[in-house]
């Protein structure tokens, strides 16, 4: 969508894919390789995996596995302890205004 917008308006487009992090090793693999079925998937169309796949094998996304401990979207997602929420904290560039 970006990619839409910057070229809509005459910009340089940066042709790069975007970068999924991603902790869960299944949902990578399901990306990757399509739709596979279990009883946890069984559930979802078929349709949904085969447009991650095609955007993965196209370069239009590029996915990579992060470390749960590492994952800077946890922040908004769950209850972290305390150590956990300070690094996450610290990796995007929060600060409480007494440390400067």
């Amino acid at each position: 969508m970006t990619q839409h917008i910057q070229e809509s308006c005459g910009l340089p487009v940066n042709k790069d894919p975007t970068i999924l992090y991603e902790d869960n090793a299944a949902c990578i693999t399901q990306i990757k390789e399509g739709y596979i079925k279990s009883d946890r998937t069984k559930h979802i169309p078929p349709k949904f995996f085969s447009f991650t796949q095609e955007l993965e094998k196209n370069k239009d996304v590029n996915v990579q596995y992060v470390r749960s401990s590492e994952n800077a979207a946890d922040l908004f997602t769950k209850a972290l302890p305390t150590t956990v929420f300070r690094k996450l904290i610290h990796n995007i560039g929060m600060r409480r205004l007494q440390d400067f």
